[in-house]
């Protein structure tokens, strides 16, 4: 039933229901850019920007580097830096030598950062000053080829570290690099929380990546090359920044504007106040923040320049949507993906119609089926729940090292993604949840999204997150963890009213706990087994 595609009646007019995908590696992306805009600007951070052509030219001393030191095809190479230059830089560097970015969160624990980098297998890692002192006594720094670092520490590295300005002088040259790049080399090693839970290592080959940038392309029918702007908010560090801000970027010639934290609103501001960007893809939590910043409400800046938003990693609250809209009077439409196919799958039209609630249609090129939960063989009725399950040019090649793992999500050539959705007869899907965080409640099932976007409605919740427990008796239990407005003070016996307006009993939350604050993700996603685990 889901062969007829329903979805492309729906398409934004001008989006075709398929793209004739280049066979091009990013390298060959990055290099078309380079010919077509060289002298265009590429990044912009702080006071400081960067050409096309100079970004090709740093990014060619760092793959002649990596070549000097014995790094081979397919070699991992880690990143530990925020959105900056040098991030651009050593990303297309490493591709350009042959090599697969392993991008690092700053934000890591030191254990988290060397248990990643053991078991993908980093050979070098190219990371800022304040991270040497950090990384270097970490026993895998040891087995490293050697370490890149921002150029404060100067004369205190150890003999097999180098600092970033020596690197850029001693390789800069006309040679061209000797290496030869295939769209079907793997480009990036991407950790995620896995379709099943434990988080793992996906590979996206350079084709993939490359097929979701041409779909992003041809969605944002209002985007024009060589004239927009990026603001790149996002981490480049996870894929939604990679394709989204920077690969995208570069298949449009445009601007990126990087800003290493979003959390500093005022800085945010002030570049979309300075740099005018007119595309901003970001996650919802970001978006409601300028909401209510009190400097937005009071018109001290003019956001009117945005007019393309995409939205992912979280649900898009429809309040936050039109909020948002009202102030730039442009489009935030709400996505969906997973590092698993990077970095999106499916999107609301960017001019068309968009569902509350919907995560949009399927992208060009991409098929989907909502399969039953418990064989995952059979298709289920339109608007019935079950497994999305998807085929399309994006679809990671598999797991570093998890042939198990690989085996159970690809199976003939589709993607079982782990969430559960439904589709409307139009072809629109709605996210219910994900299979694993369902909660059983007397034996019936309990979707925390569903509770969540009940909560969510009452006027003085800013936030909620929803999960399962062991109660005292050892019978699964429904928490919500309830962010209030701002100067609202309210009781768990209100929000269970309010619930049992919209839910039936069982559904209700059982325990409330009200937080100044939730857990999240680099990309916005609430952390709901970390709430779990402070019970």
């Amino acid at each position: 039933m889901y062969d007829t595609k329903p979805w492309l009646e729906h398409y934004d007019h001008g989006v075709p229901a398929e793209i004739e995908l280049p066979n091009l590696s990013l390298v060959d992306l990055f290099r078309d850019a380079v010919q077509d805009a060289g002298d265009a600007t590429c990044t912009i951070y702080e006071h400081e920007t960067l050409t096309y052509l100079q970004v090709d030219d740093l990014s060619d001393r760092i793959a002649r580097f990596l070549i000097d030191v014995g790094l081979q095809k397919g070699d991992r190479v880690g990143i530990l830096l925020p959105n900056s230059p040098a991030f651009v830089v050593s990303y297309y560097g490493i591709l350009k030598a042959g090599g697969v970015v392993m991008a690092l969160n700053p934000a890591y624990k030191p254990a988290e950062i060397e248990i990643q980098a053991i078991e993908a297998g980093i050979r070098v890692l190219i990371l800022g000053e304040t991270f040497y002192p950090i990384v270097k006594p970490l026993p895998f720094a040891k087995t490293l080829k050697t370490i890149v670092v921002g150029t404060a520490l100067g004369s205190t590295l150890s003999e097999s570290a180098i600092a970033w300005n020596e690197l850029m002088k001693t390789f800069a040259s006309d040679n061209p690099i000797p290496v030869i790049v295939s769209p079907n080399d793997p480009a990036v090693f991407q950790y995620s929380g896995g379709t099943t839970g434990a988080p793992k290592c996906a590979i996206g080959l350079h084709r993939n990546l490359v097929a979701n940038v041409y779909q992003f392309n041809h969605w944002l029918l209002n985007t024009e090359p060589d004239k927009e702007t990026i603001l790149v908010a996002i981490p480049v560090y996870h894929v939604y920044g990679m394709v989204l801000g920077l690969n995208l970027a570069i298949k449009m010639r445009a601007r990126m504007v990087l800003i290493p934290d979003p959390k500093q609103i005022e800085v945010l501001l002030e570049a979309i106040h300075t740099h005018k960007p007119t595309f901003f893809p970001g996650v919802p939590s970001l978006y409601a923040t300028l909401n209510r910043y009190p400097a937005v409400l009071a018109g001290r800046y003019d956001l009117s320049s945005i007019k393309a938003c995409i939205s992912g990693s979280a649900t898009l609250p429809i309040k936050v949507k039109q909020e948002f809209e009202a102030l730039t009077k442009g489009h935030l439409v709400e996505g969906y993906g997973l590092s698993e196919a990077p970095t999106a799958t499916h999107c609301n039209p960017i001019l068309g119609e968009n569902r509350e609630g919907s995560i949009g249609l399927p992208l060009p090129n991409v098929a989907c089926k909502v399969v039953d939960l418990e064989t995952g063989e059979n298709e289920v009725e339109i608007g019935e729940i079950g497994e999305l399950i998807i085929k399309g040019p994006q679809v990671m090649a598999g797991y570093h090292q998890r042939p198990d793992e690989t085996t159970l999500t690809l199976r003939n050539g589709w993607l079982f993604t782990g969430d559960v959705v439904r589709m409307d007869h139009d072809g629109y899907f709605y996210m219910v949840d994900r299979k694993k965080d369902v909660v059983k409640v007397g034996g019936f099932q309990v979707w925390p999204n569903e509770v969540e976007a009940v909560i969510i409605r009452h006027p003085k919740v800013r936030e909620v997150a929803v999960a399962g427990l062991i109660d005292e008796d050892g019978n699964e239990a429904v928490k919500a963890w309830v962010v209030l407005e701002t100067g609202e003070e309210s009781s768990a016996e209100e929000i269970q009213r309010f619930c049992d307006q919209y839910l039936t009993r069982y559904k209700i939350p059982r325990y409330i706990e009200f937080r100044a604050g939730l857990p999240r993700t680099i990309v916005g996603k609430v952390l709901r087994r970390v709430l779990s685990s402070e019970v």
